[in-house]
């Protein structure tokens, strides 16, 4: 007699296997019940240690489906023996496997706001870990001068600080030029905000939309594009997993964020 399969789902509606992915060094996944996000420093029997951006460690259980890569849910898996390691950073820097994080500077590098911020570690957080390179955000650019006084740069505590839409003849552009110093350099790119930095290509759009004068910047892409306007967070978080690498940021920023690394570091001379 003929057996047939107690499972009467039709295939279209039975979930698809969760996908294994090996815990490399330097992955990025989000462990779902903690909301804790970072990188994969270290895979042993059983666990793995994730490095936030902050430095913070934290070590979770390798369990199915325990962790979201790219918003998706996966099993991680302790890699193979000899894993190969990536010979470039997301920069395009040599990577340095095993390097520990440098001790931070007293230099700073502050940005406008946390997108900025967040960015910015996902593209070069390998690069400033090993140079011990802070990156902090502004609640405004109007607080920059008061924030320069407070931190009082010097030739071995040199600020950078990066601007969204600096143009010459603004309000921004002349509090820049206030606080510009032999130790202190500001910079910035022409984008009305960092979201533009991200090619269009990487998101799978044609062109950035552009949003009437007047109107919120933010919640009027998201309207032309059809994306949730009432949630511009979460279309952040969505916009920064399709970053991969420097190859998906516009090279206006790319330039101003080496030249701020290479100012506060000294390695683009004085």
């Amino acid at each position: 007699m003929r057996q047939y399969s107690a499972d009467l789902t039709p295939p279209w509606k039975r979930p698809k296997p969760t996908p294994e992915v090996p815990a490399e060094p330097g992955l990025v996944v989000e462990e779902p019940g903690t909301g804790f996000c970072g990188a994969v420093i270290r895979c042993e029997a059983g666990t793995v240690t994730l490095e936030d951006r902050f430095g913070k460690h934290r070590v979770f259980p390798l369990e199915p489906r325990g962790f979201l890569l790219e918003g998706r849910v996966v099993t991680l898996v302790r890699p193979a023996a000899g894993p190969v390691r990536p010979t470039r950073t997301a920069s395009g820097s040599v990577a340095v496997p095993g390097a520990r994080a440098r001790v931070a500077r007293a230099g700073r590098i502050y940005v406008e706001g946390r997108h900025d911020a967040e960015l910015v570690e996902k593209v070069w957080g390998d690069d400033l870990r090993i140079e011990g390179v802070v990156v902090e955000y502004l609640e405004g650019v109007d607080d920059l001068p008061s924030i320069v006084s407070s931190f009082a740069p010097g030739p071995d505590a040199r600020l950078g600080v990066l601007v969204d839409h600096l143009v010459p003849g603004t309000k921004e552009w002349h509090i820049a030029e206030s606080v510009t110093s032999e130790h202190a350099l500001v910079v910035g790119h022409p984008y009305i905000d960092i979201w533009e930095a991200v090619k269009p290509a990487a998101l799978g759009i044609e062109a950035w939309p552009r949003v009437p004068r007047g109107q919120d910047w933010k919640t009027g892409v998201c309207r032309a594009l059809g994306w949730p306007s009432e949630n511009t967070g979460a279309v952040w978080q969505a916009i920064l997993r399709r970053v991969g690498s420097y190859k998906d940021l516009e090279p206006e920023l790319l330039g101003r964020v080496e030249e701020l690394i290479d100012f506060v570091t000294g390695s683009g001379g004085a």
